[in-house]
C-alpha cells in the first residue's frame, strides 16, 4: 500500500516546486507574483489529485496551469491598463514643497515609535487615545513619545546640518 494522498502530494510538491516557481518567475519577472501563481496551480492540482497523480508527468500539468495563469494575469493587467489609459483623467500634481521634504527628512531621523506617534497624532489627526490604541500602549507612553519626538524634531530642524539642508559657513 502506497503513501496517503496527502503525503504523496507533499512529496510531489517538494519535488516539483522549484521548477514550477522558476517557470512562473521567468514569465512574470516578479517573485511574489510567481509564488502566487505557482501556489494557485498547486491548489488546483490538489483539488484533482486523485486524477492528476495518475498522469505520466503531473508536474507538467501543474506548470502548464501555472503558466496559463500567468498569461491570464498578463492579459487582465494589459486590458486594465488599456481601459485606464482611455478613461483616466490626468491630474498634474506638484512635488512636495521644500518644507515638506525637510520635515520628511527630519522625521526619518527619529526613532520609529516617536515617528509613528508624531505622524498619527499631528499629521493624521488622531487623538492621543486612538494613537495609544493603534500602538497598543498606554496613552502616557504616546504622550512621552510625542514630547520627545517634538523636542528632537525641533533640534533637527533648527540645525540645518542635520536635515540635509545646505549650510552657510
Amino acid at each position: 500500500m502506497g503513501p496517503a494522498p496527502e503525503q504523496e502530494f507533499a512529496q510531489f510538491y517538494d519535488a516539483t516546486w522549484p521548477r514550477t516557481l522558476a517557470c512562473t518567475y521567468a514569465m512574470t519577472g516578479e517573485i511574489g507574483v510567481a509564488e502566487e501563481l505557482a501556489q494557485e496551480a498547486y491548489t488546483r492540482a490538489w483539488a484533482r489529485w486523485s486524477q492528476i497523480a495518475r498522469y505520466d508527468e503531473p508536474g507538467a500539468w501543474v506548470r502548464q496551469v501555472a503558466t496559463r495563469l500567468a498569461v491570464s494575469r498578463w492579459r487582465r493587467s494589459r486590458a486594465a491598463r488599456s481601459w485606464q489609459q482611455r478613461h483616466r483623467h490626468v491630474i498634474e500634481v506638484d512635488g512636495p514643497s521644500e518644507t515638506s521634504a525637510l520635515l520628511i527628512t527630519a522625521l526619518r531621523q527619529l526613532p520609529e515609535a516617536q515617528r509613528r506617534a508624531i505622524v498619527l497624532h499631528h499629521l493624521a489627526d488622531f487623538p492621543v487615545e486612538e494613537v495609544a490604541r493603534l500602538e497598543k500602549c498606554p496613552s502616557g507612553t504616546v504622550k512621552a513619545r510625542l514630547s520627545r519626538g517634538r523636542a528632537a524634531l525641533g533640534e533637527i530642524l533648527a540645525d540645518p546640518s542635520q536635515n540635509g539642508a545646505p549650510t552657510h559657513a
